[in-house]
């Protein structure tokens, strides 16, 4: 089967370009995006996979994303047997390419239920202009995705925003997590966090509890894609001495971080699914994490992590309980519960569902 992968674009490794790209790789699909940065996939993990840049966008909000949309919108590929649509712009695609499976990583939060906090951040005209946008381009990603002849969700917290903003029944396949390359060396004397620095992520969350816990660090792995206007909002982070901010880092330099940090550290506000978590516990480490969204679906309070109150005195508080002994002790249940997400689970259900609906 001849197969074809739609996603937004490739600029910095997270948790979507990771779907995208093990669809790409272990299904032997083109990858079709945008903006491409052409040294992502080797840093990802991902060498040899083919992709199909569509061109540069305009930069900043709203022009790159409404560019995005345009470029799947105006998007041509043929001949292939079954396409596959992921990310916020690449269902704009599924017009033209039938058969086809929109798998939705999450309905376009800012459009949804992120739309007042999003606003909020921004100045009194950009306020204005923002709140058209919005309405204008979310009924377009509504029209869109009614293109889509199947929806599958990643997380049943997914598939309730798919329900309630797309009025679409969806199936549930767990994003992929290569446990593989994942291992325990060491309870070791730094927490890790692995965030895009978006404000969704609520990284001063992180940075107020470390500001209370001096005699531990945090390291913090993330970027962000340009444009965006996400510098501004990372300008105003000031970190404590004990906090490190290390951007970005390669496939192999995040395993070994996985494999000698204390335990895990996730505070996104109602993650879509999360599965930096679940490879921090395929590396035998527990995760503390805000007690909503898919890390309920995830981490198993008590066993491979503990599902928390999101505010720095809960995490503080956490943290300050948890000695060497209580953290080598859930290793093996969190290596187990992680092999549940496993690369090759997702794989076999994706064949699976393609095979079904191309049919």
């Amino acid at each position: 089967m001849k197969l074809a992968v739609f996603y937004d674009y490739l600029q910095t490794v997270g948790g979507g370009e990771r779907v995208a790209l093990t669809f790409a790789k272990r299904l032997g699909a083109d990858l079709i995006t945008t903006e491409f940065d052409p040294q992502l996939p080797a840093r990802a993990g991902f060498e040899g996979v083919h992709v199909i840049p569509l061109g540069p966008l305009r930069p900043g909000p709203p022009m790159k994303q409404m560019h995005a949309s345009w470029r799947f919108l105006r998007a041509r590929f043929p001949g292939y047997d079954f396409y596959v649509l992921t990310g916020n712009w690449a269902p704009f695609a599924a017009k033209r390419h039938h058969p086809n499976l929109y798998y939705c990583l999450t309905p376009t939060r800012m459009f949804y239920d992120q739309r007042e906090a999003t606003l909020a951040r921004q100045r009194a005209l950009r306020r204005f202009a923002g709140s058209l946008w919005i309405r204008s381009h979310a009924a377009l990603e509504r029209r869109a995705v009614g293109h889509c002849d199947r929806i599958t969700a990643i997380s049943e917290n997914v598939r309730e925003r798919v329900r309630r903003y797309y009025g679409r029944e969806s199936d549930v396949i767990y994003p992929p997590v290569r446990t593989s390359r994942l291992g325990f060396r060491e309870i070791g004397d730094f927490w890790l966090s692995v965030s895009r620095l978006y404000p969704e992520k609520r990284i001063q969350l992180q940075l107020e509890a470390f500001r209370q816990l001096p005699s531990e660090k945090l390291v913090l792995v993330g970027g962000y894609s340009k444009g965006d206007l996400t510098e501004r909002y990372v300008a105003t982070l000031h970190p404590p001495p004990n906090v490190t901010l290390l951007g970005e880092v390669s496939d192999a330099e995040l395993a070994e971080l996985y494999a000698r940090c204390r335990g895990f550290v996730t505070t996104a506000l109602d993650e879509d699914f999360g599965i930096t978590p679940v490879e921090a516990m395929a590396a035998g480490k527990a995760v503390l994490a805000t007690n909503e969204g898919g890390y309920r679906e995830t981490v198993v309070h008590g066993k491979t992590g503990y599902l928390l109150p999101p505010t720095p005195e809960a995490f503080a508080g956490t943290i300050r309980q948890l000695d060497d002994a209580a953290l080598a002790s859930m290793r093996e249940a969190c290596v187990a519960r992680a092999r549940e997400f496993d690369e090759d689970v997702f794989v076999d259900k994706m064949k699976a569902a393609i095979e079904r609906r191309s049919g």
